[in-house]
């Protein structure tokens, strides 16, 4: 990406409300949200210090504020850029080359490249501004989205993490020794879905190496890339021995865009020496892999669907079943979190007829590294905002900055590495639940999946589909 032409002159006063000197109508080529909490503001001055001015970026600045304490990160952070920094209003446009912070006591969302702010829910328990932040900066800007995670305690941020990367974003996270407090950057990492692990001061110069890389920046998605037919299969062969998943029938695009990603990351210009990368440094094939298999899911997703499922569909089966043990399948598990709501609401819905029959949830997944995740059954605090609080007081454990999910429930799942294309189908199914998984496919994958799933269930059964 070439060098923005207009420069934007230094905003000395640090003065809340519009950048003065912004360019209108001059759009960033690239979203960054900064988060950090506790042992943030040294790590966001050394970001800010190394980062130029002419970056064609935008960055939106999520710290853990005190409701009650004055912020005086616009004027400090105005001595170390020369970029305009402003405090976030209502309705204000995202421009490229400008600072824009997060006022105590709001929450901030972007849409259609504008910021909204909303007053801190501060009676709803834990405080995530930063996840609210990126999952709406993703939707918003997809490609475009970067996150970056800075010190702080707790696991605010590793949602949002999780959704820029679905959305095809890049996520750069401050290295654990460098952190004064590693809560944050530690939470992010262990998603296995960070792209760099970084002091902050060397995190600018690999951000713009990457937003100045050819597939950064490409309106015309993926034609080069998937015109190269030998590169492709190799890099599919090199995949399926290392896991054997054959992912030739999944959908050319999205798979040509994580591919782009994951060159960009590493700076590597052609298909071919992206081949020879991979060959040299195996360690790039796991990541592609989990770059390719991204599975971003949470408890809850889609409340209406489960709150239909329990008043409803899943009641009736239950109330009518006179069987020795409900069988559930879950395809395409990802961490486990759809398959233990499943499990949960059925405790729920067996509390509510005062009704006790055994209930089995298969979660099946191809990405071991998944299964193990959700085998363990231990989630961040993080995913307080998507269950109700009767519920997580019931099913959950606090465990320091952690939920572990009730025996109760655990013994409800059972985790396994599952290939739904080749390995035999789960029988005498009684609901068959995939959301997130047709999207992927090709359509000659979607119709063996369906007819598997019409193998698997029962009559009258019900298959679960994403919207």
């Amino acid at each position: 990406m070439a060098e923005p032409s207009s420069t934007v002159s230094p905003n000395a006063s640090g003065a809340e409300g519009e950048p003065t000197a912004a360019v209108e109508g001059k759009v960033p080529s690239h979203y960054v949200g900064i988060g950090a909490s506790a042992g943030g503001l040294e790590a966001i001055d050394a970001f800010f210090t190394s980062m130029s001015p002419e970056s064609g970026c935008a960055f939106i600045v999520v710290q853990h504020l005190s409701p009650n304490h004055k912020s005086l990160m616009a004027e400090l952070l105005s001595k170390r850029t020369e970029m305009p920094v402003c405090r976030a209003e209502e309705g204000m446009t995202v421009e490229a080359n400008c600072v824009y912070l997060i006022p105590p006591n709001h929450d901030l969302r972007i849409f259609h490249g504008k910021l909204l702010l909303t007053e801190q829910d501060r009676h709803g328990g834990v405080n995530l501004p930063l996840d609210i932040f990126l999952n709406s900066l993703a939707i918003d800007q997809g490609e475009k989205a970067v996150a970056i995670i800075l010190s702080g305690t707790g696991s605010d941020g590793t949602r949002g993490v999780r959704a820029i990367k679905e959305k095809v974003g890049m996520v750069m996270v401050q290295s654990e020794d460098t952190a004064a407090f590693d809560g944050m950057p530690r939470s992010a990492i262990a998603t296995g879905l960070v792209d760099y692990i970084l002091p902050p001061e060397e995190m600018p110069l690999h951000l713009t190496s990457f937003i100045r890389h050819p597939y950064a920046n490409k309106k015309e998605r993926s034609v080069t890339l998937l015109s190269d037919e030998d590169g492709i299969n190799r890099i599919f062969a090199m995949l399926r021995e290392r896991s054997s998943l054959d992912f030739t029938y999944y959908k050319p695009s999205t798979m040509a865009r994580r591919i782009e990603r994951r060159m960009s990351v590493n700076q590597v210009l052609s298909l071919r020496d992206y081949v020879r990368y991979l060959e040299r440094y195996p360690s790039e094939v796991d990541t592609l892999h989990r770059d390719l298999l991204i599975g971003v899911t949470n408890f809850f997703r889609d409340p209406a669907v489960f709150e239909n499922l329990q008043q409803n569909w899943l009641r009736e089966l239950i109330e009518k079943s006179d069987l020795r043990q409900f069988r559930i399948w879950v395809a395409g598990c990802s961490t486990g979190e759809e398959a233990y709501t499943l499990a949960i609401i059925c405790k729920e819905v067996m509390r509510s007829l005062d009704k006790q029959i055994e209930i089995k949830v298969f979660a099946t997944d191809v990405d071991r590294d998944a299964i193990a995740v959700a085998s363990a059954g231990v989630y961040p605090e993080s995913i307080s905002a998507d269950i109700p609080p009767e519920l997580l007081s019931v099913y959950f454990t606090r465990r320091d900055s952690n939920f572990i999910i009730a025996r109760q429930v655990r013994e409800m799942v059972v985790f396994a590495q599952h290939n739904v294309f080749k390995d035999p189908p789960f029988t005498n199914i009684e609901l068959v639940s995939c959301r997130n998984l047709l999207i992927y496919l090709q359509p000659v994958l979607q119709m063996r999946v369906m007819e598997l799933f019409n193998f698997s269930l029962k009559p009258e059964g019900i298959l679960l589909l994403g919207t």
